[in-house]
């Protein structure tokens, strides 16, 4: 299954490494559909990126929400055709002592980073199952293998992810369809700076450079290349695998 004119479905696409796998994707002839709950940042980079020849798509999607990924999903079909590959980018940040977190905060970071790439896999799932050939990159996080204090309910949501992503790919597998993880390191997004300039790490961008092995931090195309690897029709006996991308802090 080439890439050029397949259909993928990229959520928390517009900024970060979602927006750098977006335009991995729709440089290789997909077609992309961006999934965000910022509305004024879909347009700007929907613009944009059509500009430069791009074939995408952007839809103000809150992931948690199953009548807003079914409104959605239903779009996408009608507008660019069955959706073959799904890349579960979005999610949001927790910071805090475990004992100030409450049950509300808990159960958000849950919705975004844990339920939403279930609902959105399942709800895309008959499109791969008809053409049985899928591809289902999830976006998890380095910290659910080492852990990281202050952040318990993102690093549990994280975790639960990578879980998710191994029970899914046995299941799948026979389909054709294949399902593996990506725990990105210390990559520059705008929620890290926003986190370091707000002092949530103690530690510096140049600091976290000099304690990994390739001696700088990760950009958001060193995750887009991985995604893109994991995408291609070769990399069809990859699945259930947890793929780091971190510059060797965790091996």
């Amino acid at each position: 299954m080439p890439f050029e004119d397949t259909t993928a479905i990229v959520t928390g696409g517009t900024a970060g490494l979602g927006l750098a796998i977006t335009e991995a994707l729709a440089a290789r002839g997909t077609k992309v559909a961006i999934f965000d709950i910022n509305a004024g940042e879909i347009d700007t980079q929907v613009e944009r990126l059509r500009r430069e020849g791009a074939k995408v798509a952007g839809y103000m999607v809150d992931v948690s929400s199953r009548d807003a990924v079914e409104t959605a999903v239903a779009k996408v079909r009608a507008n660019l055709g069955p959706v073959l590959i799904l890349v579960n980018n979005a999610g949001i940040e927790q910071f805090g002592k475990f004992a100030d977190i409450t049950d509300e905060q808990w159960d958000r970071v849950m919705a975004v980073n844990l339920r939403g790439p279930y609902i959105c896999a399942q709800v895309v799932l008959p499109d791969m199952l008809d053409a049985q050939w899928g591809r289902i990159v999830n976006i998890s996080s380095s910290s659910a293998q080492g852990g990281q204090s202050r952040m318990a309910a993102y690093v549990s949501s994280k975790a639960g992810v990578i879980g998710f992503t191994k029970s899914l790919a046995l299941e799948l597998g026979p389909k054709g369809i294949t399902v593996n993880t990506i725990p990105p390191g210390m990559v520059v997004t705008p929620m890290l700076e926003k986190a370091i300039d707000e002092g949530r790490f103690t530690a510096s961008l140049d600091d976290f450079a000099k304690i990994t092995p390739v001696r700088r931090a990760g950009r958001p195309e060193d995750i887009a290349n991985a995604a893109i690897f994991l995408c291609q029709d070769e990399s069809s006996y990859i699945t259930g695998q947890v793929i780091p991308v971190n510059g060797g802090r965790r091996t």
